[in-house]
Formats: C-alpha cells, structure tokens, sequence
C-alpha cells in the first residue's frame, strides 16, 4: 500500500495539465542560488511557499501593524492577516486563468516580510535613519530576508527560494539596487516584465488592502459610511445590500457590501486580464516578460475607482488624527532604538553584532534587528532603553 501511495505521488508531482503555456513551470524554472536535491512530492514553488509559512519573519508578522497597532483590538488586520487575504484573491484568479497557484501563494506570503514595526510609518522614520546609510525600503529588505537574514539551514544562509519566487516579492527598485542584485535586478534595467504570477500577487496585494482597510476604519469609527457612500464603488454596492436586506444589522451590511466590492474586483481582474491575455496570445513565460507592460490588471473603470478609494483612505484613515499619533510615536521609538543600537552596539544580540563588518556596516545591521522586531517587541525595548 505505501509502495503504491509512493508512486502515486512520483506520477503525479509534474504534472500540471491545468496550466496554461504561459504560467510558470517549476520545472523550467530558472533555479536556485545554491543548488538542491528536488523534493520528491512537492514542486519547486510548493517548497518555496513552506518554507516562508515557516520562516521566523513570517511568524513575526501576526505583532506587525498594518494600519492599526496590534493590541487596539483583536479583529484589526496584521501583517498576517494582510498577507492571507492577499494569498487567497490571489489563488483564486491564478486558478481561473489557469495560472500556477503555488507560485503565486509564495510570492504573496512572502511579499511583506521586510515590513518594519508599526506598518508605512515604520519604514519612514527607519529610511531616515538610513538616509546616510543607502536607505531603508521594505520591499528590498523582503528579498534580504529570504535571501540573508532567515538562518535556518546547514548549506546556506536565507531560504534558498527560486528565481521566480525571488522576482516577484521584488515589485520595484532603482537602476543603483538592480545593478547590485544580480538576476532578479536585471527586468528593471532591461525593462522587462515579470511573471504572470507576479503581476498577479502585486495587484491582489492592492485589492486586499483598500478593502480591508475600509473595514477596518470602519469598525474603528475612523470612517463615516456615509461619506464612503459617495465612492461609487461602494455606494453601489451598498445601496443593493441595503434594499435586499432593509433590516440588517449595520456590521453585516458593512461585511455584505465589502464582499460584494471584493468579488467584483476580483471578477474584473479575471475577465480584464484574460482578455489582455487574448489579445497579446503570449506562448511562453519569456512572451511575457518581454511585453512593455504588465498584461495583469484592472479595466480602466475599476482601476478610477479604486484610485478614488485609495484617495479617501488616505485623506480620511491615513491622515486621520488618531492614526497619526500612532505614526509619531513610531517616528519616535524607532529612531531612539536606531540611536541607541548605532551608539553601544553591544546592545545587540550576538547572532546581529558578530555580522558587523564581516560582511555589513553597522548601519545596515542595526536597520535589519530593527525591521524584524514586532510593535510590542519595539515597544518593550524602547521602554527597556529608556531607562
């Protein structure tokens, strides 16, 4: 019984009928940095989502503030919880445009792993403590965790993950990093385009946020409802829930409208995209990259509209008081935690001191103990040092 369980699983771990010519293969991808014996009952990208589900950057994540500080309220998105959401708009296109699912789940959950404590505000004040120091950029220190920071195996440092995967938690970065970061860098200077998959996880990425954080500023009280009304693609919505359900609870036409947002933003990604896919006829995952634009994404109906809730939340739940004392008083721990680490390093633990200058700046080691840090762990140093 176990021998034939074994050669069910052989047969069946290359086999990807259901993808289209143009999505990814994990067995024509272009590898990874260190070599490795495959996996006899997981793909190459499989194994790649496992090991950020298992990394210690990922499991940090759940401490990590997406807009509000974790310990406001037990139903406040995280990092994690971003990261989810994301993955599962994500699959559930990659599986309609026949599109490989695995990848694309890697990418996802791994797309925020650089995030500093206390969300954008975070990343802000630790880039000016960096400024000297060739800067701080959340995105490029995801592809540092994956690639350096994440300590875990014998052969290497990092989690040896593939190209495909390391190419698309790197959304964006400037011709002086792509110089510096060998194969993943060079579709920035050559002005190539990514895999579908990647495309897939930037935009999916998009999605979740403007409608989780509707939700969440909602439920915070930070958002009036009727002033999102205005928004056509929540008014609509809403207008349509209200009149099925005339007696519904406030907290349920909320949950019903955002649902109703996501899955036509979702429906309008499918469709805008394969149509673009028919259109461009790509064969091959090197058809893709060599288009001038992304092929995945939005029409241009959806695409105003979610530029005109992007614009709201902003003025209305970024910049909203409440949100900005959080964002000061991030701008304060983080730098005293930056000028305590720069100024007695021996306040670092010894896995972080023993890399300085062999191979990283001091600079550079302190901004990487304190990128990883959850808000309460930065808070408690904080506290710590103080005193």
């Amino acid at each position: 019984m176990l021998m034939s369980l074994r050669c069910t699983l052989r047969w069946r771990l290359p086999m990807h009928k259901s993808l289209v010519p143009y999505a990814a293969q994990s067995e024509q991808s272009q590898g990874r940095r260190y070599d490795e014996a495959p996996s006899r009952y997981r793909d190459a990208f499989a194994r790649d989502r496992d090991r950020v589900v298992h990394s210690n950057a990922f499991r940090r994540l759940v401490y990590k503030t997406q807009v509000f500080v974790n310990h406001e309220g037990d139903l406040y998105r995280t990092r994690l919880t971003h990261s989810l959401e994301v993955a599962q708009a994500a699959r559930t296109v990659a599986n309609a445009l026949g599109l490989n699912e695995s990848l694309t789940e890697a990418i996802c959950l791994a797309h925020d792993l650089g995030h500093t404590p206390f969300g954008h505000a975070g990343q802000d004040a630790l880039n000016a403590c960096m400024r000297d120091h060739d800067g701080f950029e959340h995105n490029l220190q995801s592809l540092r965790i994956v690639d350096v920071l994440e300590r875990k195996y014998p052969a290497f440092d990092g989690l040896n993950l593939t190209f495909e995967t390391r190419e698309g938690i790197l959304k964006h970065c400037s011709a002086r990093d792509a110089r510096q970061l060998g194969d993943v860098g060079r579709r920035f200077l050559e002005r190539q385009q990514p895999s579908l998959e990647a495309q897939l996880a930037n935009v999916a990425d998009e999605i979740a946020y403007n409608h989780h954080d509707i939700d969440d500023g909602l439920r915070a009280g930070l958002l009036d409802i009727d002033e999102l009304a205005e928004i056509a693609l929540f008014g609509e919505p809403l207008s349509a829930v209200t009149a099925e359900y005339p007696r519904l609870d406030q907290r349920r036409v909320i949950h019903e409208t955002i649902r109703r947002m996501f899955g036509a933003a979702v429906q309008d990604l499918i469709d805008t995209t394969g149509a673009r896919l028919a259109a461009v006829e790509p064969t091959t995952v090197d058809a893709v990259r060599a288009q001038d634009k992304p092929i995945v994404g939005f029409s241009a109906a959806v695409r105003a509209s979610h530029l005109a809730v992007k614009r709201f939340l902003r003025d209305k739940l970024y910049r909203h008081q409440r949100v900005k004392q959080m964002t000061d008083r991030a701008h304060v721990i983080i730098n005293e935690l930056f000028a305590a680490y720069m100024n007695d390093p021996s306040q670092l633990p010894d896995d972080y001191a023993c890399r300085i200058d062999a191979p990283d700046p001091l600079a550079r080691v302190v901004a990487d103990y304190v990128a990883g840090m959850t808000d309460r762990f930065a808070q408690s140093e904080y506290e710590r040092l103080r005193h």
